[in-house]
Order: C-alpha cells, then structure tokens, then sequence
C-alpha cells in the first residue's frame, strides 16, 4: 500500500502531539504533592499516621474509609502529642487567644465550712401550754380574747362556774370547823387533788365561804393559737379552753441540701439576717437535725433556736442562714473550673504548649468561689478556668480519656499497669490478626453497657495473639487504658 508525502507528514504531526501530552501528564503526576502533606492543614505539621476517632488506638498509614465505622479516617499530626503520651487536645496561640481560656494552678488553702441556706421562722413546738377544765362546769364569761392574740402570762382567759368545786369547798369548811387537824388535812389534800392551787384553798380559808367561779388564766406569755371558751357553754373535764405558744424563742427551720447534710451538726452555730431587719444578724444554734429528708426538693430540715426576747420574730418570716465551722486545710480551685457531667467531675488539665487533657476529679465544700478538691489532682497543677468546656468537647469527640482518679500527676504521660486496671472479659469470634492487633466480634459486655458488635483490641503484648486463626472462638479479657481497649489474654473456647 503506497502513502503519499503529505499523509505521511499528517501521521508524524499526530504521534508527536500524542507523546508530548503523555509526557506531560506522567510529569505533572510525579510532581503531585504526596497524599500525607496534601491533607495536612496549614501549619498543622506532618501527618504521622490516620485512625478512627472511634478506635484511636489502630493506626493506617494511609487514608481512606474506616474498616470499622462508616466513616473517613482522621489524621493525627506531628504536634498532636507522641505516641508514648496521653493524648491531648491541642490548641494553638491565636484560638486561646479568641476562646479567652485562663489557666490557674491548684493550690493548698484554707476553706472555712462556711453553708448558705435558707428557712422560715416558726413556733417553739416545747413552749406550748394548752388550758383546760379541771372539772365538770359552765362558762360564765369570756374575757376578749380571739385566736392570734398575743397574752402576758397570768392573763385571763374565762371565767368558769364549777359545781364540784364548789360543794367539796363547803365540805372541807365544815371538817375544818370541827377542829381536828387530821381531817382538815386530808379535806384539803382533797381539794389539791381536784385542781384547785394553794391560792385558791387559802382564799376559801381567809374568807370562809366557798367559791364556785373560777378565774381561768394562761400560764405563759405567748400567741393564742386556738380559742374554744364560749359563754354559757357546758364543759365536761379535760375540755380544752385554749392553747398558747410561748414567742420567748423561736424556731428556724432551715433547708439544708442532702448533699451537705455531713457538714451540719447539732451544737452548730448559725447567723441569721432577715428582710425586716436589714443590717442586723440574730444568733443561734442547731438543737435537731430531722430524720427525714424531702423528697421533691431533696433537703433536710435543721432545726435552729433563735432567742425572741423582744418578740420581732414572727412566724412565717424568711430568712438567710449561715451556718458556720472552722476554717480546714484544702487543696482548691476556683468552681469555674470544675466540669459535672452527671456521672462523674472532671477539671481540664494544662500540660503546657497549649495543649490539655481531662482529668477526673472528686470533690469536697465549696465557698467563696472555690471548691474543695478530695482526690484526683496534686497541688501545682494547672487547670483550665474558662473555656474548658469546649476543649472538653473536642477531647470527647477524639476519644481522649480522662485521667482516673488517683492515678496521680505521672498517669498523664504512663499508663497504668494492667495489673491495676479493671479487666472485662467476654466471648468473641476471631475476624482478623495483625502484628498489633485483633479484631473480634464479640457478645455484649455489661459492665460497660456494650452491646454485641465487632471492634478491633491492640496487643498488649503479640505472644497473645501466637497460636490463633481467623474464625477462632475464643474467651478474652481487657482493659481501657488511655490509649484504646487493649486485649490482656485470649484463650480457645473448649469444644472448638
């Protein structure tokens, strides 16, 4: 077949085009950035490996969709903190600057028990005395008298025409006229046993007639809290006439949160300041701590005595009490800082270079804007006071742990030897082994709430894995250090 000049030079032009387009692209594809630094934010540094924030402690070299979850892989970078280290939550210069986050250390103080409550004023429920008919009799006259009535002891309540009374008088003046001491003496022992006082005897006596109308009187100063006296009424003995509440003292009872019922005590002083009186504080002290405990408001009544010489403390009226103690040694740090979730106190920890990891806390009183911290954290060092909550948001998405209590200030950087962590164990089928890992699906775990599902376990050590298989049924047992759910031993289900 024979081609002519200018198909030939057609051909040529062609190929040429077609070489240079395809050394183009094989140049442009070596000089493409390396995926690691393609990904890595500005100034993030280098990307040291990828993980799933739900199982942080399997590590890809490369990224791509988590084998475990329905999610990318996340990359950690260079100034993300070591592998050997807690994991932290790494914040640069300018977003401290904008998120405001102060920093203050722990240190050892003074926090006096100092608690703020508040009650109400009520009556002195011991200072009561309630008067009633000696005998059988009528009312003869009221005094004016109403319920609410404040009384001086000795006041008159009514006037009562008592039959009885009257006829063992006339009696006893008869055996008295006869002279003999023996039966004049056992007639007025008589007359004692019916009621009447030495008063009244010696005035029958002085006047020698008898008295059937008797002046009834309240033996206290107080309020009158019920009334029953009436003219002309019938009464029968023991019937009660009216019923006084002294107001010489009073009593507080105040509202104590069931969280603080350890910091109260019978003997207690208290300071009380009320409304009514601005500027004035009225002394007193806990005489009873009540045995129940309200159950919509989850406080316990303290009962406090408060003196009421003047009578201005009134029933009813509210009021502001302290209750004091002496001032204790204690490590502190300012309430701000002290994250309650519910389940358990966290503060979060500032380990320097901007970067913070959470630490569980227990704590004790808090006054004066500072809480008292029990265990969980050593004087010296640095919490967060404000902004802690979102950097204790990012710490729960990354999957960061927070230091347990007593693991002291070295937990942050060792983790705790196995030998010391709680060890869960459960029943699982072997998916797949690695050098460092073991993926299994695995019945639930309790202890945890975990439901049924498949996850990954690094080694703690890889002689525990030598000797297994995917598909393998076995019975295992780990633990949860910093850095992930981690296998501690492994062995064959019997009958395998």
């Amino acid at each position: 077949m024979t081609l002519d000049k200018s198909a030939l030079r057609w051909g040529a032009s062609i190929l040429a085009v077609a070489l240079l387009a395809g050394g183009t692209g094989y140049w442009a594809g070596h000089r493409q950035t390396p995926q690691s630094e393609a990904t890595t934010p500005a100034g993030a540094g280098k990307v040291l490996y990828w993980y799933d924030p739900m199982f942080p402690n399997q590590k890809f070299d490369k990224p791509g969709k988590s084998p475990f979850m329905d999610m990318q892989l996340v990359p950690r970078y260079a100034d993300g903190g070591s592998a050997g280290a807690a994991p932290t939550v790494a914040v640069d210069p300018a977003a401290r600057q904008s998120l405001g986050l102060r920093v203050v250390a722990a240190k050892m103080g003074s926090l006096a028990s100092a608690l703020e409550v508040t009650g109400t004023i009520d009556f002195n429920q011991r200072d009561v005395a309630v008067i009633q008919a000696r005998s059988g009799g009528f009312v003869s006259r009221v005094y004016a008298r109403a319920p609410g009535d404040v009384v001086r002891a000795g006041a008159p309540i009514a006037d009562l025409l008592l039959p009885e009374w009257g006829a063992a008088q006339t009696e006893y003046l008869s055996v008295r006229r006869l002279g003999k001491p023996d039966l004049t003496a056992a007639a007025r022992q008589r007359l004692r046993l019916m009621g009447m006082s030495d008063g009244l005897i010696a005035s029958v006596e002085r006047s020698g007639r008898p008295n059937g109308v008797v002046t009834i009187t309240t033996p206290i100063s107080g309020t009158i809290q019920t009334l029953d006296a009436r003219a002309g009424v019938t009464l029968a003995m023991g019937q009660t006439l009216a019923q006084v509440s002294g107001l010489s003292t009073v009593w507080l009872n105040a509202a104590v949160p069931e969280a603080r019922a350890g910091d109260v005590r019978v003997g207690q002083n208290a300071s009380t300041t009320l409304a009514g009186f601005p500027g004035e504080r009225f002394a007193g002290r806990v005489i009873a701590i009540l045995p129940t405990t309200q159950a919509d408001s989850r406080t316990l009544t303290v009962r406090i005595e408060l003196p009421n010489r003047d009578g201005r403390l009134r029933p009813g009226m509210f009021a502001s009490v302290a209750l004091g103690g002496d001032a204790k040694p204690a490590l502190l740090v300012p309430s701000e800082a002290v994250i309650r979730t519910g389940r358990r106190t966290l503060v979060m920890l500032a380990a320097g270079d901007g970067r913070y990891h959470p630490a569980e806390v227990r704590i004790g009183r808090e006054a004066g804007g500072e809480t008292e911290i029990l265990a969980g954290l050593s004087p010296g060092e640095n919490v967060v006071v404000s902004g802690q909550f979102l950097i204790d948001s990012e710490a729960s998405l990354s999957g960061i742990e927070a230091r347990p209590i007593g693991g002291g200030a070295a937990s942050a950087t060792i983790a705790a030897p196995a030998s010391k962590a709680t060890l869960y164990e459960t029943t699982g089928k072997i998916e797949r082994i690695t050098a460092n890992s073991v993926t299994l699906s695995h019945e639930p775990v309790p202890a945890l709430d975990w439901p049924a599902m498949t996850m990954t376990f690094a080694l703690a050590n890889p002689g525990i894995a030598r000797g297994f298989k995917a598909g393998d049924r076995v019975r295992f047992g780990f633990d949860r250090p910093p850095a992930g759910p981690t296998l501690r031993h492994m062995a064959k289900v019997a009958g395998q």
